[in-house]
């Protein structure tokens, strides 16, 4: 993992060494239609070549870094390097750009290698107490949040979720302040080897780009008082304001956003997004879908169609919606909100009627309206969908193209907090499963409702959560270990951690977070670096926690404090069956689609169907 490169205006400022034009300079600067104000105002490094520069005006302190008699070049867009017919005011550029028919261009700091191309305003205010500040999950500010270039998903929840700590938002909104002024006090700032083509307005934008990891805006409507992150991409048509975009972002193809977090690795298209926090990994690129007012907690999928918003259905304010990993609501969904979701819950096409809280992980959710009543079959992914579920926790790690990786993330879809929630989940289905005796297994409290929410193939679901819990537990153990039994050392004589906090696609300890926040609280947390720092810290830690809760939970489910011999072979044993298990239902689930005459009834024979499907 590397470092993120400082793209603060003062290290681009320092970078080029500037100097005053000379009289000839200027002379010939004004032979080729340029005007300056002040001459002296405008300075200069070198290698600088007058003749680069054309048809420009130059308003207040402008700094323009070397320019060389040389072509720039993307795709088959090929320019000279310089400034063409393009107004600046008080504006830093670093060696090498390509400014053409920028028509205002004022109050940015750009880095090296800048392609800026057919832009008709882009200007920026210079004292960051005037920025707008997002109103993320909620859509009446309760939990607004003030963007700055380096801030990550995690800090975006940190800031947005704990809004009971008073002490803790302070210190948040002062660490800002800092952050904003040891970046000289100004919003526009954009790293080295950017592309920012043929967009309409571009008003308090800050683009982290760099010759490793470059990100492009292209032919967008509007983008304002907002953050780009390393090798995202903006382009066809995007409208976005008051947003913050981690790296490897992709916003396409006319969405529109606003008051939103995006994570890293996610793409969002044809679609509107408002007030929300989107952990990595989020997928929502089909049109007349939106998502408003939501938590949603990355690794999750939107479909077509669906209606994702706070709609007005009660007498107090807007809700929320919360979302655990995973999330995937199919065609057509519409939620009451206030809703909550485990992680990995997939929803059929539906018209939910009544807010939800669904306690179930890696759960199919129907509600059916012949028999007029919710239904949750719990570990329906494990037991029919097996090939989705070992496919999502390898895509998500090979489709992470990050350089700088700023934001940590577990992309395992069987990890510490969803070994905790299927724990919980089966004290409730033996608790309902009691009830019932041997009758229909019927819950309490996933509905805001009147009519009963059965739970389908409860005892099956049981079996599974517990397959899925020695899964967990043993894949790591094993990795850890290999054939030799664990030292019951490994548990270092705590108790188990039951409360893990997903800090924007990371995995801390209850107790480490609030450390965290008490830290930040008394002051020994300076600044979003050092809690920049302690999350890196708690990152190595990471893999021995994880190790430590796998055996406790191991220990647990023997009823035991240590693992002996004997059980440790039996539990490889059952760890072995279980592999087979996962293998036989991922080939089970392909066969059915190569089987299956509707899928391949489209291609003339098995050699197009090969080509096409792979």
């Amino acid at each position: 993992m590397q470092k993120n490169p400082t793209n603060s205006i003062k290290t681009i400022m320092s970078r080029p060494s500037y100097r005053n034009l000379t009289p000839a300079e200027i002379e010939r600067l004004e032979h080729h239609g340029n005007y300056a104000a002040d001459w002296s105002a405008v300075r200069v490094a070198d290698p600088f070549c007058p003749e680069c520069i054309r048809d420009s005006t130059f308003m207040g302190a402008v700094s323009i870094g070397s320019i060389e008699n040389r072509r720039r070049t993307d795709g088959d867009l090929a320019l000279p390097e310089g400034i063409y017919r393009s107004p600046l005011a008080d504006t830093v550029l670093g060696n090498h750009p390509a400014i053409h028919n920028v028509h205002m261009l004022s109050g940015y700091t750009i880095g090296d290698n800048a392609l800026l191309f057919n832009i008709d305003e882009m200007t920026c205010t210079a004292d960051p107490r005037r920025m707008a500040w997002l109103e993320p999950m909620n859509e009446n500010g309760g939990r607004r949040l003030l963007p700055f270039g380096g801030m990550t998903t995690g800090d975006a929840y940190l800031w947005a979720r704990y809004r009971g700590r008073k002490a803790l938002m302070e210190k948040l909104e002062q660490f800002t302040y800092d952050k904003l002024r040891a970046d000289g006090s100004r919003c526009g700032l954009l790293g080295d080897n950017v592309v920012m083509k043929n967009t309409k307005s571009v008003h308090n934008l800050t683009v982290r780009s760099s010759a490793d990891d470059p990100s492009r805006v292209d032919t967008c409507i509007a983008l304002h008082d907002g953050v780009i992150g390393y090798g995202s991409t903006v382009e066809h048509g995007v409208i976005a304001e008051r947003f913050l975009l981690g790296e490897h972002v992709h916003l396409e193809y006319g969405l529109r956003l606003n008051d939103t977090v995006v994570g890293d690795n996610s793409t969002l298209a044809r679609c509107e997004v408002g007030n929300s926090i989107i952990f990595p990994a989020h997928e929502q690129h089909h049109n007349n879908s939106f998502l408003i007012a939501g938590l949603i907690m990355g690794q999750s999928n939107i479909a077509a169609g669906g209606t994702i918003g706070s709609n007005h259905n009660s007498r107090t304010a807007d809700g929320e919606l919360c979302a655990g990993r995973g999330f995937w609501p199919g065609l057509c969904c519409s939620f009451k909100h206030s809703s909550r979701f485990a992680s990995y819950c997939l929803l059929a096409k539906a018209d939910y009627p009544a807010e939800l809280d669904i306690k179930l992980p890696f759960a199919l959710v129907n509600n059916n309206q012949s028999k007029d009543q919710l239904e949750v079959m719990p570990a329906y992914w494990w037991m029919y969908n097996m090939y989705a579920m070992d496919r999502n926790s390898k895509k998500f790690a090979k489709r992470d193209k990050r350089v700088y990786k700023a934001q940590h993330i577990e992309f395992d879809n069987l990890a510490p907090d969803t070994a905790e929630e299927i724990i919980r989940a089966m004290e409730l289905l033996r608790g309902w499963m009691a009830q019932a005796g041997d009758g229909a297994v019927y819950a309490d409290g996933m509905e805001k409702s009147k009519r009963r929410t059965l739970v389908i193939k409860a005892r099956e679901g049981l079996q599974a959560y517990e397959e899925m819990l020695v899964y967990y537990a043993m894949k790591y153990l094993t990795a850890a270990c290999g054939d030799a039994l664990p030292s019951p050392a490994m548990a270092h004589g705590a108790a188990r951690t039951t409360e893990w906090v997903n800090l924007g696609g990371q995995l801390v300890a209850k107790a480490d977070m609030e450390q965290l926040i008490a830290d930040v609280e008394s002051g020994a947390l300076d600044g979003w670096d050092a809690i920049h720092g302690r999350l890196d810290t708690l990152w190595q830690a990471y893999p021995s926690q994880r190790d430590t809760h796998a055996y406790q939970l191991l220990c647990a489910l023997e009823g035991t404090e240590s693992l002996d011999a004997a059980q440790w072979q039996r539990l490889r044993q059952r760890y072995a069956a279980i592999c087979r298990y996962i293998d036989d239902q991922i080939r089970l689930s392909r066969h059915k689609d190569e089987v299956n005459p509707f899928r391949t009834m489209t291609f003339w024979d098995a050699d197009e169907a090969a080509a096409v499907l792979g």
